[in-house]
């Protein structure tokens, strides 16, 4: 069995470090990107938020109109059949 020194372990705890720092280094990317992920993630749901906000006016306002042109259809129905002195 090899013999166990004290330069050989310096040697592999200066391994394990360089790889604990390359670990922390990639941690921090990913931190980064999940940060920036979560940020583009807020604008399209307030992006969906507007759409449906917008979306919700027009079906109101589509819902006057249809309301207007029905009475408009009403009104004229019923002008027809009225007799005219």
């Amino acid at each position: 069995m090899a013999d166990v020194t004290n330069e050989l372990l310096y040697e592999v705890l200066k391994s394990i470090h360089s790889r604990m720092d390359k670990l922390d280094t990639g941690l921090s990317d990913l931190r980064s990107e999940m940060i920036t992920l979560r940020g583009a993630l807020v604008t399209v749901q307030q992006d969906v938020h507007h759409i449906y906000s917008r979306l919700d006016r027009v079906d109101q306002r589509l819902d006057r109109i249809e309301n207007r042109l029905e009475l408009r259809e009403l009104a004229e129905a019923q002008a027809r059949f009225e007799p005219h002195p």
